[in-house]
């Protein structure tokens, strides 16, 4: 009996992956859950394991192929001997392996850009990419697949004034960067597919997201003296009481009070979003990833300090699976020990807001105390909050982190 093993859904909004590398040969004998093959996506690295005990008879995918969610990667004869292997130039069966998908494999393109290249029956071997190294943008394929303009009716006059009839369309930049001449001394560095995955994500987030940055200044004051009185307690636990922990606390009930910051756009429509899902910003030696804290509403600050602690060691060991990326409803970004005054972040998409916190100084500020302005020494923390003005207008944004602001500046939290 033949098995044929495909591949799995690896997430949620996970439709593709790409063979890494494979571990077993054709001919093998292999055991029920030996690891088979090192599957790449957008969102993690996995190892297939055999659903069955037999024999390796044939591999239907090549290393770097992309694959479909229930394409067929290899099969498996259970407890028979290795079948002779296929003649290389017989083609593949039309079930196996979709036309579009073999031309999705040979572009320099993103899954995201691959999928939408087959919803909208484009070649992308006829695609120029504008990217970096000839690769395929979204833009690039959306300019592929646009019917024709037609002709601009005449612009009526009035006089010697011209009425027009809508707004005029930015006409393609002439702007293109002087090519790069190689100089001693020089060091080309290759993009890794993470690296490559966090450009287009970028690239795309700035292309889609009308995005706004607000910002605020934060005195830590009454946290801190929270935390110090806990954190000791709280290290004897095996938690550790970082600021970061109050910031998520803090996100998490302002969001309560302004959902249009938890939310997604659909075409003409957008989602006002049941969860609260937090995503992360963790530092990787690979690059940056968001892995996601679920229901972090409903968690205390002691409960966010555990999650926030699991994420990061186990994104930086690589043992994230796809799912601890996939579902994000906001995103906050940490800049760490070695971080900077303030900055605005790239909105995480499809989220349509997130926040970044600066580093925290010591800084003067004025208190008042009885009817008096003093000086005073407080840790202070600046804030940048980054929202998408399609759904999210100022007054909303300017609420959201102001009410951040005021329960931080309360130290209003239960420990």
């Amino acid at each position: 009996m033949s098995t044929k093993v495909t591949m799995p859904q690896l997430g949620e909004s996970v439709v593709e992956g790409t063979i890494g590398k494979w571990l077993v040969e054709e001919g093998d004998t292999v055991q029920k859950d030996q690891p088979l093959v090192e599957i790449l996506t957008d969102k993690a690295d996995s190892e297939i394991p055999s659903p069955v005990a037999g024999v390796v008879t044939r591999i239907a995918a090549k290393v770097d192929e992309v694959v479909q969610v229930g394409g067929v990667l290899c099969e498996i004869s259970e407890g028979g001997a290795a079948a002779a292997s296929p003649d290389p130039a017989k083609p593949a069966p039309a079930d196996e392996e979709a036309p579009a998908a073999r031309t999705g494999t040979k572009a320099p393109a993103s899954p995201a850009v691959r999928k939408l290249a087959r919803e909208k029956g484009v070649d992308l071997t006829e695609v120029q990419g504008s990217g970096a190294g000839g690769r395929i943008l979204k833009k690039d394929l959306e300019e592929a697949a646009a019917p024709p303009a037609p002709k601009a009716p005449a612009v009526p006059t009035v006089g010697h004034a011209e009425i027009p009839q809508s707004l005029p369309m930015p006409r393609p930049s002439a702007f293109k960067p002087p090519p790069y001449r190689p100089a001693p001394g020089d060091q080309v560095v290759p993009f890794s597919r993470r690296r490559r995955i966090i450009a287009d994500h970028m690239v795309y987030s700035k292309q889609t997201s009308p995005d706004v940055v607000t910002f605020a200044e934060c005195d830590l004051d009454a946290t801190a003296r929270l935390r110090d009185k806990y954190k000791d307690q709280y290290k004897k636990e095996g938690v550790s009481l970082t600021f970061l922990s109050f910031v998520l606390a803090a996100t998490t009930r302002a969001l309560r009070e302004f959902p249009e910051l938890n939310a997604r756009v659909l075409d003409d429509s957008y989602v006002l979003l049941r969860d609260v899902n937090l995503g992360v910003a963790v530092d990787t030696p690979e690059g940056l990833v968001v892995p996601v804290i679920r229901n972090a509403d409903e968690l205390t600050v002691r409960g966010l300090a555990r999650a926030v602690a699991d994420l990061a060691v186990r994104a930086r060991d690589g043992k994230l699976t796809p799912d601890d990326l996939a579902n994000k409803t906001f995103t906050v970004s940490n800049p760490g020990l070695r971080g900077n005054l303030v900055g605005g972040a790239i909105i995480s998409q499809p989220n349509v807001g997130i926040l970044r916190i600066g580093t925290i100084k010591k800084r003067v500020v004025v208190v008042e105390k009885d009817g008096q302005d003093l000086m005073a020494i407080h840790p202070v923390m600046y804030m940048a909050l980054t929202y998408d003005h399609r759904i999210v207008d100022g007054v909303h944004a300017n609420g959201f982190l102001y009410r951040i602001t005021e329960i931080l500046e309360k130290g209003d939290f239960e420990l």
